[in-house]
């Protein structure tokens, strides 16, 4: 009954979704493009060869989580075809950046049941991966009535979205005794599951994002990228969110003061703000390059704007020191695992609520640097780290060992999926 309230309200709200994503696609003219994939039409799109794998990374971070399993799935089983939804541009854009044609890529349609119809009759897998967190009750219900197992892997489920879930329970225990597994990627998300009503399997694998490998490929990029900075202290602030760009530049202007020749490598989180950023860093004064049009930093340059989509790990690469954007401002913070596999020290917001085990393990062995939304404070930690080497090495070995003795998990979902992929 309750799925059918939802459904009515789904409908209910499609003008103002239109409203609100034509006033979107004013910034990001992206989402005017391929709109019938939000229904479920597909013109003339080629559907991908039936009872192969259907996995869901919702936007950019989802994505680069999967990318490994996708990896491992296109090699163990090369005879699936694997189709990855997502619901941003970005998204789509790290997918076919990371992927090129060797998948299919589709948005995934509103969760309206004859969008929903029309998408799994062209698509028809034979098994569904959702990424983290994405509970859409039509789709889960129409995968279970073509016998479609829906499977959440590196399932997370904040506090907060527990709490409005619980509120909810009865009305949701048709959805979730639909759905065949879930795979938490830490104890927390595991609890929550069980809180909000789950009864169905649930196995504990682990965060998939401590499996990151990086490659001959990316290692020979980031010592040219290294070469052409030449020998200059590199701070990075990545993944930063309107409201922390400010502080960042504050902060910055501080530090040239005792260190004339650092350069900061800012990189927004989302493409929409790359200009914005832009205009705010000429506005501050600045010099600066862009990544986007192949700009490279000369001495001159204090900053070095990674206006791409899918080099973050490069960038991560060429840097002495990182702040993890997203944490300054109530974002949730992001990946902390990205800089410390190349053994980059962390700095942090204290809103880190995304990734609750990986900080609270970063903060137990001393791998991570802490915080208050302060420019004064940002500076003060990135002088304490540039001041003092044996600070930097302590710390990010720290971090570095949380990441290595918490590899495993992509193996252990694997062995999870494996009876689902051979089926």
């Amino acid at each position: 009954m309750m799925r059918h309230f939802y459904t009515f309200l789904m409908y209910l709200l499609q003008p103002f979704v239109l409203l609100f994503m034509l006033i979107r696609s004013l910034k990001a003219p992206q989402y005017r493009r391929r709109f019938g994939e939000r229904y479920g039409f597909y013109r003339n799109l080629t559907a991908p060869q039936a009872q192969g794998v259907l996995i869901h990374a919702a936007s950019v971070g989802e994505v680069i989580a999967a990318t490994p399993l996708i990896r491992r799935i296109q090699t163990d089983y090369p005879e699936l075809a694997v189709t990855v939804t997502t619901m941003t541009p970005t998204g789509s854009e790290r997918v076919k950046a990371a992927f090129g044609d060797s998948v299919t890529h589709v948005y995934l349609p509103y969760d309206l049941p004859d969008a929903v119809a029309r998408f799994i009759r062209f698509i028809r897998p034979k098994l569904c991966i959702v990424i983290e967190t994405e509970l859409w009750p039509n789709l889960i219900h129409g995968l279970h009535l073509h016998q479609i197992p829906f499977i959440i892997a590196n399932a997370r489920l904040s506090a907060r979205s527990a709490r409005r879930y619980v509120k909810f329970k009865g009305a949701l225990r048709e959805m979730l005794s639909e759905i065949e597994l879930i795979a938490p990627q830490d104890e927390f998300s595991e609890k929550r599951y069980r809180e909000i009503g789950y009864r169905g399997k649930i196995c504990l694998t682990g965060n998939i994002k401590y499996d990151l490998h990086i490659g001959d490929e990316l290692l020979n990029k980031i010592k040219e990228l290294k070469a052409k900075i030449g020998k200059r202290p590199v701070w990075i602030a990545a993944s930063t969110h309107q409201g922390e760009e400010e502080i960042i530049l504050k902060s910055y202007r501080t530090l040239l003061q005792k260190y004339p020749n650092l350069l900061l490598v800012l990189v927004p989180r989302h493409p929409e703000q790359f200009n914005a950023v832009a205009e705010m860093i000429e506005k501050a004064g600045f010099t600066y390059a862009r990544r986007s049009t192949n700009g490279t930093p000369n001495a001159d340059t204090r900053i070095f704007l990674g206006d791409t989509m899918g080099e973050l790990m490069l960038l991560y690469g060429t840097a002495d020191l990182a702040f993890v954007g997203g944490s300054l401002i109530k974002r949730g913070g992001h990946n902390p695992l990205e800089p410390l596999a190349f053994k980059c020290p962390v700095i942090s917001g204290k809103y880190t609520f995304n990734f609750p085990e990986v900080f609270a393990k970063l903060k137990q062995v001393g791998g991570v640097i802490e915080i208050e939304e302060n420019d004064a404070v940002l500076s003060q930690a990135v002088t304490d780290l540039l001041d003092n080497k044996t600070l930097r090495e302590r710390l990010a070995n720290a971090g570095y060992t949380v990441l290595t003795e918490n590899r495993g998990a992509l193996q252990r979902l694997l062995d999870l999926l494996k009876p689902y992929l051979e089926k």
